[in-house]
């Protein structure tokens, strides 16, 4: 159970190698033993990410995750949650993607909906269902700030974050009467592998920033949270900018 201060018990990180939810799962461990379960491709990435949270004192066992299988999705959930009762779910998996490609290759297209929409919704659909037998949990959805308006530099991966985070905020009110919590955390530029070699954007922010951001809204019971925080705003005025002066600017 999430203790009174918003410490959990166990974790399950879908997208087992993403540098934001390992940091998540530092965070926490750095407050009470933590039981994690990783949810990935088999790889040495998948190993190395094992070895660095047991290294931070966590009980951790792995297991094999394809987001391009949604057929097996309620499987590994149901593996997931065989060993105990699970506190939080990171949903973290995602792809960002050659942007030029995306829009002009069909299989890029579809990879791109794909790992990042469909699995999010087909985890999500199976995530509900386990949850609500169990009686308590919460949810913590990454989504990005891309999605919050089509730019012409990032409109294939941002059209599929859009969707996630559409789906996340909507399993936020379905939930609500199970007394299940969903987050969804819309950070801007991260500093990771994914986006390593890119000029970072204004406000760009770290793994380890965006896991306070997750640590914070999950222990506040907030159900939408920005990383960082003034990109909220920043979003809420560049949604607002017309078009004809919105393909002007430098995004």
């Amino acid at each position: 159970m999430i203790d009174a201060v918003g410490n959990p018990q166990s974790l399950l990180l879908l997208g087992g190698t993403s540098e934001i939810a390992l940091a998540t799962a530092e965070r926490y461990a750095a407050n009470r033993p933590l039981r994690v379960v990783l949810a990935a491709r088999p790889s040495p990435r998948l190993d190395a990410a094992a070895e660095r949270l047991r290294g931070a004192g966590c009980s951790v066992s792995t297991l094999s995750f394809d987001a391009q299988a949604p057929d097996t999705h309620a499987e590994v959930i149901e593996q997931a949650f065989a060993d105990g009762d699970i506190d939080i779910t990171v949903v973290a998996f995602g792809l960002l993607g050659d942007q030029e490609k995306a829009w002009t290759d069909l299989p890029t297209a579809v990879e791109l909906a794909q790992v990042n929409y469909v699995a999010a919704v087909s985890v999500g659909v199976a995530l509900s269902s386990a949850l609500q037998r169990q009686g308590h949990g919460a949810i913590v959805a990454l989504s990005s700030a891309a999605g919050e308006r089509a730019r012409r530099s990032n409109f294939v991966y941002g059209s599929t974050k859009a969707g996630l985070d559409v789906f996340y905020t909507g399993l936020t009110e379905a939930l609500r009467p199970a007394g299940i919590k969903v987050c969804v955390v819309r950070p801007g530029f991260v500093h990771t592998r994914m986006t390593e070699g890119m000029s970072a954007a204004p406000l760009s922010v770290t793994p380890e920033q965006v896991a306070d951001v997750i640590v914070d809204s999950v222990a506040k019971g907030r159900e939408q949270a920005w990383a960082p925080a003034p990109m909220r705003f920043v979003m809420s005025a560049l949604r607002h900018v017309p078009r004809p002066i919105f393909r002007r600017l430098p995004i």
